[in-house]
């Protein structure tokens, strides 16, 4: 993906899956790129229309979510990009769980109870409903993994004082139930995903994506009851394929260890996949747009003139 100069650019980061331009010292743009990442790593295909497809989704989340709590999403002048106000982050995330799945299952199947600081109760098996959500955080590392942390240890860090923690883990969960309203329309279950919040002076604001299948996982609805009393794996919805069709070729992003080659029908079915995640989650067919580097380029311009 081309890198943009803007004016009035003060600065460029380019994540895992998004490059981010700084404009003056207010304004963020958010550029989804096809890129995809698993254990850490970037794979080196893109998956076309990965990026429409995570833009997309976050901003119908974000705008269906803005009277919780505000957020930094301003406008989507192109199919790919987000251009919102730029925050002052706290260095944590905001992991909530629905379900005991994932990080949370493997950390209870090793026979702990405690995670986070947060005690979970004995006799769940994997993917049970939790008796109410809770709150895992981690810290938000610039590099290799984030950290489970526990309120009391981000209170001691100055991560953020009590009374943020309070408002964030509010918000958290408001916002985690409104996920699982919208999932549960669509005959979903939102099983676990992710906030980021920060500041703009005294005020907390939402940051990034939210109730993506990059930030979270959902479970099919319908048959969920009995796939849990007959022990079956659920069905899911998120990139988890990815990460298995990596694990079967013996890939974890561990040291001495290569990506396997990715044949063109399987980044096509991955593309395909994703597609899917978003009709099914959204509820509207997806309409891909070919937009080039150059009218993407205008259209950000544009925007930006009319947001400064």
């Amino acid at each position: 993906m081309k890198k943009f100069e803007f004016p009035n650019q003060t600065g460029f980061y380019s994540g895992k899956v998004r490059d981010v331009y700084s404009i003056k010292d207010d304004l963020l743009v958010m550029i989804a790129s096809d890129r995809i990442s698993a254990f850490d790593v970037i794979l080196p295909h893109p998956i076309p229309f990965k990026g429409q497809v995570l833009n997309q989704i976050a901003a119908y989340m974000l705008n269906a979510t803005k009277d919780i709590c505000k957020n930094w999403l301003l406008e989507t002048p192109a199919p790919n990009v987000s251009i919102g106000k730029k925050c002052v982050p706290f260095k944590i995330e905001m992991v909530v769980r629905g379900n005991l799945t994932g990080h949370a299952w493997r950390t209870y199947s090793a026979g702990k109870r405690i995670l986070c600081g947060v005690t979970m109760p004995d006799g769940m098996k994997e993917n049970d409903f939790f008796p109410a959500p809770i709150i895992t955080p981690s810290t938000k590392a610039s590099e290799g993994h984030d950290e489970d942390i526990s309120k009391e240890e981000i209170i001691a860090q100055g991560l953020t004082t009590a009374s943020e923690w309070e408002q964030i883990s509010t918000h958290a969960l408001q916002l985690f139930e409104r996920g699982k309203a919208i999932a549960a329309k669509r005959k979903l279950v939102l099983a676990d995903t992710k906030y980021e919040f920060g500041k703009i002076g005294n005020e907390i604001y939402l940051m990034d994506e939210i109730h993506t299948p990059d930030s979270s996982r959902y479970f099919e609805a319908e048959g969920f009851e009995e796939r849990q009393l007959k022990g079956e794996k659920q069905k899911q919805l998120s990139k988890e394929f990815v990460r298995e069709w990596l694990i079967e070729n013996n890939f974890m992003g561990k040291e001495g260890q290569t990506v396997p080659p990715m044949s063109s029908e399987w980044i096509n079915a991955i593309s395909k996949r994703y597609i899917e995640l978003y009709e099914k989650v959204i509820g509207e067919k997806f309409l891909p747009q070919h937009l080039s580097d150059e009218e993407t380029e205008k259209r950000i311009i544009t925007a930006l003139s009319t947001n400064h």
